[in-house]
């Protein structure tokens, strides 16, 4: 099926009107006309009902929008693989990411670029945000992830994905069915935390201190530089800890750890792209993008 005419019908379909999906195609009003009826036509049902209170899809134009949807998302898809394979060519890719970025998020990721991409030679060191700052800044690495608030002016960062934050406990300890504390209790409770330079670290001192909280108040058990054993330590301790969401899926699956909610406090954050300026470009750019999408079919 004509890939354009989809596009005229989805974009008919999301506006109700054949004015702005004209505008937003930059067509005339009669060819969007004509292109819904050669599919009205195909079909042999009307897909768009036409009264005085203006346009609205019929059962029939509900249906064809989900399978629309679909085709137009596999054929950008199709184009997107199609052109990372004619552009692969030789390069070299060295790429610098933040913890939880690295273990839970780019494996996967890296494994479907690598195969689409012939002849680019890849790496990764795993830090925590600083290093990863750091090593761009020293040559060491050509794009990082990373997952701090903060931005460093000699760098430049791109939105890579929505992440957040939460508080967990085991369920077989002392807190395993606690649901909710305040903020002043999350001072007096055990807390695992991440190391100083961490993002993780940072996101939620920023937070805290907006409740008037400082991290001297907290109740730090240990300080530890991995996420997997953070929560290895919790599953098997009377403690809590502050973790990605991403980094979940697995122990919120087999009950292994609960979120506790701490009341009127969230923590989101970004997960970002950085390179150093004038470099966001070439592979660089393709690496993220391509990040970008399959992030979000995961």
């Amino acid at each position: 099926m004509d890939e354009f005419r989809l596009r005229v019908f989805v974009t008919a379909a999301r506006t109700l009107s054949f004015s702005k999906c004209a505008a937003a195609l930059n067509i005339t009003q009669p060819a969007v006309s004509r292109h819904i009826g050669e599919l009205e036509a195909r079909f042999g049902v009307p897909l768009f009902s036409r009264g005085s209170s203006g346009v609205g899809l019929t059962k029939a134009g509900r249906l064809l929008l989900q399978h629309a949807e679909g085709l137009l998302s596999a054929y950008q898809k199709m184009d997107y693989d199609m052109d990372l394979l004619a552009q692969a060519g030789q390069g070299r890719l060295a790429i610098g990411a933040s913890t939880t970025i690295a273990m839970y998020l780019l494996p996967e990721i890296l494994a479907s670029f690598m195969e689409r991409s012939d002849g680019i030679e890849v790496s990764m060191l795993s830090g925590n945000s600083e290093n990863v700052e750091q090593w761009l800044r020293d040559g060491t690495v050509d794009i990082g992830f990373v997952e701090n608030a903060s931005r460093r002016p000699w760098l430049h960062y791109e939105r890579l994905m929505a992440d957040e934050l939460v508080l967990v406990a085991g369920t077989h300890g002392r807190y395993a069915s606690l649901e909710s504390v305040t903020p002043q209790e999350l001072r007096t409770l055990p807390l695992v935390l991440r190391e100083k330079g961490s993002g993780t670290r940072e996101i939620l001192e920023n937070v805290l201190r907006g409740c008037g909280i400082g991290p001297e108040d907290l109740n730090v058990v240990i300080e530890l530089s991995s996420t997997e054993a953070i929560k290895a330590f919790v599953r098997s301790s009377d403690t809590l800890a502050v973790v990605s969401v991403i980094a979940l899926r697995r122990e919120l699956a087999d009950g292994a750890l609960r979120i506790v909610d701490i009341d009127g406090v969230d923590m989101p954050r970004e997960f970002a792209t950085v390179v150093r300026p004038g470099e966001f470009s070439g592979l660089n750019e393709r690496f993220h993008h391509f990040v970008v999408r399959e992030a979000s079919l995961r």
